[in-house]
């Protein structure tokens, strides 16, 4: 399975591939663009309770500190 088609089947139902939002920071297969996808398409799961949208959006400030941090150093 092509990296590409892995995200999008992830993206379809991230509960199906990760246990908690965190586990999406810990995968190393993916570049931090494809972690907020996937950290995205879980936030907007209708199904998806308020204890999990709360770990989205940590998980999703981890990501965005670590990227605004790797930037800063390159600078």
């Amino acid at each position: 399975m092509s990296k590409k088609k892995l995200v999008e089947d992830i993206r379809q139902n991230p509960a199906r591939f990760y246990r908690s939002p965190a586990d999406v920071i810990r995968d190393r297969r993916f570049s931090d663009e494809e972690r907020l996808a996937i950290l995205e398409a879980w936030d907007s799961d209708a199904e998806a309770g308020e204890t999990i949208r709360v770990q989205v959006a940590e998980a999703r400030r981890l990501i965005e500190e670590r990227a605004t941090a790797q930037t800063a150093k390159t600078s």
